[in-house]
């Protein structure tokens, strides 16, 4: 909803009596794709992640042959190309002049702070609302989660292989998948799953499956597997963003997984005047870009 901000806007405020505006101002949630996303700095137009592989297994060498030699080899690039997101509003000389109410000037600043956040928020999640959608790719040409990404030993994957709803026994499945990571030459690597991901929906129910030292819903007096092997040491989260209300993931100690770069990030409240009319002018711009380099750092699956 565009345009300028007159007198009738808010024709209410004209007038005095009223008791209270309402409908500006709500509580939020804290920043929650900051405890996903791995935050740093940029200074250039983009940046580009490239994948470098290792050696393979070292082969048997019989008396008298050659040694063989391996070499290291350039993978996939990923490259983050910042954008900008800005946004402001424009006020009438005259609604400043003859509006009443104080408060309602001073809440504008903070909606429009808040529409900054909620933007963050809304296209961080996205990635992983798309997470399983062959229309969105990464660097190495499939979707975030994927039972077929690429590699010099072979296609790999970090979806569910069955997929399922959220319970103990396809949280441990995943976890069990999770242990058996490679690197792109198919040597194993120490993967551990660190934090589970959930919609709002599954709240209670992640709740359940990792904040219990006995197994949840049994009356057997088990321990909880989970947390006697140290597994999920972050617990789990909620992210009220995520779209798909039975999808559910892992985030791993993998390095270079979801990335942000903050070009120039949101500042103070711009305000200045327009001469010819007199309309008073406030605006707020920020610049970044995010996305996904090592798909190891995240495994899910979208739910039965």
């Amino acid at each position: 909803m565009s345009g300028v901000i007159t007198r009738n806007n808010h024709n209410s405020a004209l007038w005095p009596g009223i008791r209270k505006w309402f409908g500006a101002q709500y509580a939020e949630y804290p920043l929650e794709w900051a405890q996903v996303f791995e935050r740093t700095s940029s200074n250039k137009q983009f940046e580009i992640d490239v994948e470098s592989t290792g050696f393979g297994y070292v082969p048997k060498k019989e008396e008298g042959a050659a040694v063989q030699y391996d070499s290291l080899q350039e993978g996939y690039k990923t490259r983050f190309t910042h954008a900008t997101y800005a946004m402001g509003y424009v006020v009438t000389q005259e609604e400043l002049e003859d509006n009443l109410y104080a408060e309602i000037s001073r809440r504008r600043a903070g909606a429009l702070a808040f529409s900054f956040r909620q933007t963050e928020e809304v296209l961080h999640a996205n990635m992983f609302n798309r997470a399983f959608n062959a229309a969105y790719t990464g660097g190495d040409g499939v979707s975030m989660i994927n039972g077929a990404h690429p590699t010099l030993n072979g296609t790999q994957s970090n979806v569910l292989p069955i997929a399922a709803d959220l319970s103990e026994a396809s949280l441990e499945d995943m976890l069990i998948q999770i242990s058996d990571a490679r690197d792109s030459r198919g040597l194993k690597i120490q993967l551990k799953g660190q934090k589970l991901i959930v919609p709002r929906q599954e709240i209670f129910n992640a709740t359940r499956l990792t904040a219990t030292p006995l197994q949840p819903n049994s009356n057997l007096n088990n321990i909880n597997a989970m947390m006697t092997l140290g597994m999920l040491p972050e617990g789990s989260m909620v992210w009220h963003y995520l779209e798909d209300p039975d999808a559910f993931f892992i985030k791993t100690n993998a390095q270079n997984g979801a990335i942000h770069f903050d070009r120039v990030r949101l500042g103070e409240l711009q305000q200045d005047d327009d001469f010819g009319t007199g309309n008073a002018l406030a605006k707020n711009r920020c610049r970044y870009s995010f996305g996904w380099t090592d798909w190891r750092y995240i495994y899910g699956t979208p739910g039965a």
